[in-house]
């Protein structure tokens, strides 16, 4: 008898709210500083990057903040997403685990950043915005914002970081084609891209320096003008909760609730918005069960597991406030890695404060045991994931075989967040042999780190 493998979800059970964390915190979140005078920002200080309700969103209590109708409307395009069953890597594996995931890959752009560039659109829109400027890293954020940006009438400005742009061109061709400018990063487009240029003509970028790009081509621009970002910032993280609140739904219809949460984390929304949902479930005491959540990221890149907990810009450049979290030193330029969107120096404020609460592992893994694993992964379940993604399925394997190990029968659910149909050179390099994994600098970290500002707490 055929066993069921998927499990959806009608339009009209699709949340009509987001989830805040925020309001169900044990310890609040440290506040977000001005860099000048490391005093706690206020609606005014980030006024000229974001609209008013996204300002709101980032500092609001309240624990839900309803989903605008026009904004549900794009979702519906792909939204309620599946929730499948890994029943043939289950039995690849031998493990007696069961092995969830959420599919972020049906979106427009292929993964679950559309959750938040819509509303981010949306609301910019609403506010008399005319462009949106931002930064990418393998390209499907800037990706889901020219989707986004093109169904609310919005030029988009992309500042993709310059390895990303040079290996994966099917992306930047995908955003020219939804209408948006991308332009490899460091650029000569801005002062903070000039300089680093004349210090180092062949750097290959990174996601801080592609942030302080965006952000000064926002302050000058002659047009309205905001910033938008992908990932990091607690809206953003917010807007992607919808993931994890749809997954508590589909699990009930499995009749299944998690004993372990894997996510893939680079700034950290789609582990956020799978995770959160479900922690919050346990701060108010709604839990079926306990369960373990754990972080993966890459060995290139390892804020949570070798970053340190301090106050740190979120970009190279110095124009962004200063944030509490797991940083490696806002210079630190990650070497090379094909998981493009995992490249970043920091992590989440909200996610670093809930690992420094306990309430998170953090794991790294190199990029060609990633691969490794979402090769197996694709070849039983039938979807290629995104390098990024292969993150969490190296993580959520490795629990499914130490169960095998201490014959545990756990269920497992992890976020795919995304596919991988435009990494085939990623993958092509991996299956010549040819995918080499980059060493960590500890050196490098300690310098970055010592760049950080200087706050009295």
């Amino acid at each position: 008898m055929a066993e069921q493998v998927k499990y959806v979800l009608e339009e009209n059970e699709m949340p009509k709210a987001w989830y805040n964390i925020q309001a169900d915190l044990p310890k609040p979140l440290p506040p977000v500083l001005h860099p000048g005078t490391h005093k706690p920002v206020g609606p005014d200080d980030l006024a000229p990057l974001f609209p008013p309700d996204l300002i709101m969103q980032e500092v609001t209590q309240e624990r839900y903040i309803e989903i605008p109708p026009e904004v549900q409307q794009v979702y519906k395009i792909w939204r309620p997403s599946p929730l499948y069953r890994a029943r043939a890597l289950e039995k690849a594996l031998g493990t007696p685990a069961k092995i969830y995931y959420k599919y972020e890959g049906v979106s427009p752009t292929g993964s679950h950043k559309p959750n938040t560039a819509v509303p981010q659109a949306y609301y910019n829109k609403k506010a008399g915005t005319k462009k949106l400027s931002t930064e990418t890293g393998a390209g499907q954020w800037g990706s889901s914002l020219a989707f986004a940006g093109s169904c609310f009438g919005l030029e988009v400005e992309v500042f993709q970081v310059k390895v990303s742009y040079e290996t994966k061109p099917y992306r930047s061709i995908f955003m020219k084609t939804f209408g948006a400018q991308c332009y490899p990063s460091p650029s000569d487009r801005t002062e903070v891209g000039k300089k680093i240029l004349e210090k180092d003509p062949a750097c290959t970028g990174s996601l801080g320096i592609a942030i302080s790009e965006a952000v000064e081509s926002c302050m000058k621009s002659e047009v309205p003008t905001k910033y938008a970002l992908g990932s990091v910032l607690n809206h953003v993280l917010m807007h992607q909760t919808i993931i994890g609140q749809e997954a508590i739904s589909q699990l009930e219809k499995a009749g299944d609730y998690p004993d372990v949460l894997v996510g893939c984390t680079g700034g950290g929304s789609n582990f956020a918005g799978m995770c959160f949902p479900f922690i919050g479930q346990k701060f108010r005491g709604e839990a079926k069960k306990s369960f373990r959540v754990v972080a993966v990221e890459p060995a290139a890149c390892p804020s949570l597991t070798k970053g340190k907990y301090t106050y740190d810009f979120g970009d190279t450049g110095h124009m962004t406030p200063l944030i509490k979290c797991h940083t490696l030193g806002h210079p630190f330029i990650p070497p090379p890695d094909h998981a493009g969107g995992l490249r970043y120096h920091a992590m989440a404020p909200l996610i670093s404060h809930l690992k420094e609460l306990g309430e998170l592992e953090a794991v790294a893994y190199r990029q060609t045991e990633c691969f490794e694993a979402g090769i197996l992964f694709a070849k039983h379940e039938g979807i290629l994931p995104a390098p990024e993604a292969n993150h969490a399925v190296k993580g959520a394997i490795e629990e499914a075989l130490r169960c095998k190990r201490e014959g545990k029968s756990e269920v497992i659910l992890f976020n795919l967040c995304g596919h991988g149909n435009f990494d085939m050179a990623a993958y092509d390099k991996f299956n010549q042999g040819a995918m080499k994994d980059s060493d960590f600098n500890e050196e490098d970290m300690a310098l970055a780190l010592a760049a950080t500002p200087k706050i009295a707490e």
